[in-house]
């Protein structure tokens, strides 16, 4: 398998799971306030939305580039 034909696979896939996904979530942990020896801190959820036409047009791309790929 030549690298065209991997690289088109991977974003074939990327874009599969952007589209079944959408969003996904992690968690940051931030300081507040410094009290002296003290320094509480907060976790806050943060969400990131994946664009519909991004997964799509990932996928695309990966299709197209597999389809470019073979007529060699």
């Amino acid at each position: 398998m030549n690298g065209i034909k991997l690289a088109a696979l991977v974003l074939i896939v990327l874009g599969g799971v952007a589209l079944a996904i959408g969003s996904f979530s992690y968690t940051r942990q931030t300081e507040q306030v410094k009290l002296g020896p003290l320094e509480p801190s907060v976790k806050q959820k943060e969400t990131v939305n994946l664009p519909v036409w991004l997964g799509a047009g990932v996928l695309i791309a990966g299709v197209l580039l597999l389809l470019a790929g073979n007529k060699k």
